[in-house]
């Protein structure tokens, strides 16, 4: 599974970033966790506002920073 987490490295950004990685680790998963800081990269997700989290492609989340809970429910 590919995580990606678009952000400019703001501390919300780094916030949601290691929400899902300790979510990622309570559900076992194999996955890959990708930060995006470039904002080219992050508007062709048509993300327009941070920070963002896509699985496997596909935007989750805009905008905010979900619990780990919440994460763990998009993840499984």
């Amino acid at each position: 599974m590919k995580i990606q987490v678009l952000g400019t490295g703001c501390q919300k950004c780094e916030k949601l970033a290691e929400s899902v990685g300790k979510a990622a680790s309570e559900l076992n998963l194999d996955c890959e966790i990708e930060k995006i800081t470039d904002l080219n990269q992050i508007m062709e997700f048509g993300v327009m506002l941070t920070p963002a989290l896509a699985i496997e492609g596909e935007v989750k989340v805009v905008g905010k920073v979900p619990s780990v809970a919440a994460l763990k429910k998009l993840l499984a």
